[in-house]
């Protein structure tokens, strides 16, 4: 009876144990979540103050037409170049199945010649 006892003791021992574990580790998590939003909050903050900075500078200045042209030309060129590198190569086909053939047709015929030297066929 007092092994049935210790063992119900160290039982609840252990499972208190482990959801104090559990309570701190959600506890820890929140925390982390709360102050998670606010750094975005702050984030945001700042940002809407950079949007209101750069709305008091006014008008930006447009690209002629022809430059536009030649950078648009150069990063075409550039993502061509660089997508021919990164091209899959092809795969080389195969000259001829003969040898796969060939095993496949012995293997077989070990087969059939195992089961007439025992004799069970």
């Amino acid at each position: 009876m007092n092994q049935i006892v210790e063992g119900g003791w160290i039982t609840v021992i252990g499972i208190t144990v482990v959801f104090s574990i559990l309570t701190i580790l959600a506890l820890i998590l929140y925390a982390i979540g709360a102050f998670e939003r606010g750094m975005t909050k702050k984030t945001e903050k700042a940002k809407e103050e950079v949007v209101e900075e750069t709305k008091e500078v006014g008008k930006t200045e447009e690209i002629p037409p022809r430059d536009l042209a030649i950078i648009t030309a150069s990063i075409l060129a550039y993502l061509a170049k660089k997508a021919e590198v990164l091209r899959p190569l092809p795969f080389k086909r195969k000259v001829s199945d003969s040898w796969r053939l060939y095993g496949l047709q012995s293997g077989m015929d070990e087969v059939e010649n195992f089961n007439y030297e025992i004799r069970k066929w």
